[in-house]
C-alpha cells in the first residue's frame, strides 16, 4: 500500500495522545487572555493548539499553515499556532473528544465523525444534497444558512468555525460497474463508522461496512468489501484504484471537514482574538481550496490513464441518483430542527443554483 502522502478522509491509527501540549492551553486561556497585549500590540500572549488527521502534503495542511502565518503574522508573534497534522494528537474521534473538553483548542474533522457529537450536522453528508459545481456549494457553505448549520455544534460544546474542503466523493468498485441506485445490489461498500453513510448504502439496495482506514486497501484487495467511497486525492495517493476496476465520478457527497474549536475555550477570548482567527479561518479555506483546486486535475487524470476504468455518471443517471436521494433526505431527517435546516439549505441551493 502506498503512503498516505495525500487528502486521506481520516487516519484511525491511535497516535500518541499524550501529546497534549496544547491541553495546558485549555486550562489557563482565561490568564493569557486578560488583556496584557503589550508584546503583540491589541493581542495577549496565547498558543493555540490545533490538530488535523491530513498529511502535511495536502490541501488542508496549506491551509492550517496559511491560518498560522496570519496568526502569528497580525498578532506579531504574540498569538502562536502548534498545528499538530497527520493524527499526531490521536484518531478522528480522539481529536473531536480532546476538543470537547478542552484538551485541543482547534480541530478540522470530517463531518461525518463528528455527527455522532452533534447529530445535526450529519445534514453536510446527505448525498446529493450540495451542487456539482465546487464554487456554488462554497457559496451556500458560506451563506447564513450554512453558517446557521455550523452553530448546531454548540450542541456539543464547539464553536464552529468554518467548512473546509475534501473535494467531492467518487465510487470505486470491483466488477460492477454502477449507473444507478440498483447496481449497488450485492455489493459492500466500505464507509466511515457515521450512521447516514452506512444508511445511504442500504436505502440504494447495498450494504456498508465501516473499516478502519489504515486496512482499507487490504480490504479491497482481498475482497472484504467490493468498493467504497473517497475524494480523487485519496483513492490516488493510496493506490485504491490499482485494485478496483471502476472508479466512478459521482458526485454523490463530499468531505466536509469542519474546522472547530472548544467552545469554552473560544468564548473565554477577548473579542479582538476571536475576530483574528475568524479572520485566519478564512484566510486558510481559501488557502485549502486552491490548493484542492490544483490538486484534484492531477490526481484525475493519472487515475484516467491508469489501468482501471474511470467515468463520469451522465446527467440522466445523475438524474435517477438524485431522486431517491431526495427521498432518502425524508428518511434520514430525525426531528424538527433538521427537517428546518433541510429546508433552508434547499432552498439556498435553490437560489444559488438557480434551479439548475
Amino acid at each position: 500500500m502506498a503512503a498516505c502522502g495525500g487528502n486521506s478522509e481520516e487516519n484511525t491509527d491511535a497516535a500518541d495522545t499524550g501529546n497534549n501540549s496544547g491541553s495546558e492551553n485549555a486550562d489557563t486561556s482565561n490568564e493569557n487572555n486578560g488583556g496584557n497585549a503589550e508584546a503583540g500590540g491589541d493581542y495577549p500572549e496565547l498558543e493555540i493548539t490545533f490538530s488535523h488527521n491530513q498529511p502535511e502534503d495536502s490541501p488542508e495542511h496549506a491551509g492550517a499553515l496559511a491560518f498560522q502565518e496570519y496568526i502569528e503574522g497580525e498578532s506579531g508573534g504574540s498569538v502562536t499556532v502548534d498545528l499538530y497534522p497527520d493524527s499526531q494528537m490521536g484518531s478522528l474521534r480522539e481529536q473531536v473528544e480532546s476538543t470537547q473538553i478542552g484538551e485541543i483548542d482547534i480541530t478540522m474533522q470530517p463531518s461525518a465523525v463528528v455527527s455522532p457529537f452533534v447529530e445535526n450536522v450529519k445534514l453536510v453528508d446527505f448525498p446529493y444534497l450540495w451542487p456539482e459545481d465546487i464554487d456554488q456549494k462554497y457559496e451556500v457553505q458560506d451563506s447564513e444558512v450554512g453558517e446557521e448549520l455550523l452553530t448546531e455544534l454548540e450542541d456539543g460544546g464547539f464553536s464552529g468555525l468554518g467548512y473546509w474542503p475534501g473535494g467531492f466523493k467518487l465510487f470505486t468498485t470491483n466488477g460492477q460497474e454502477i449507473h444507478e441506485p440498483s447496481d449497488f445490489e450485492g455489493l459492500t461498500m466500505r464507509t466511515m463508522e457515521a450512521p447516514t453513510l452506512i444508511n445511504q448504502y442500504e436505502y440504494w439496495g447495498g450494504n456498508a461496512e465501516p473499516v478502519a482506514y489504515a486496512e482499507v486497501f487490504n480490504a479491497l484487495q482481498q475482497g472484504v468489501v467490493d468498493g467504497q467511497e473517497n475524494p480523487l486525492q485519496t483513492i490516488y495517493l493510496n493506490d485504491y484504484h490499482t485494485v478496483q476496476d471502476y472508479v466512478i465520478e459521482s458526485y454523490h457527497g463530499t468531505m466536509t471537514y469542519l474546522l472547530m474549536a472548544n467552545q469554552g475555550w473560544f468564548e473565554g477570548l477577548d473579542e479582538n482574538v476571536q475576530q483574528l482567527i475568524s479572520d485566519a479561518e478564512a484566510e486558510g479555506v481559501e488557502a485549502a481550496r486552491t490548493n484542492l483546486a490544483e490538486t484534484e486535475d492531477e490526481y484525475r487524470t493519472a487515475i484516467d490513464e491508469s489501468d482501471a476504468e474511470y467515468y463520469e455518471l451522465t446527467d440522466e443517471e445523475l438524474d435517477t441518483f438524485r431522486e431517491m436521494s431526495r427521498e432518502f433526505h425524508q428518511e434520514e431527517v430525525s426531528n424538527d430542527r433538521q427537517q428546518e435546516l433541510l429546508d433552508m439549505l434547499y432552498e439556498e441551493i435553490e437560489s444559488v443554483t438557480g434551479g439548475e
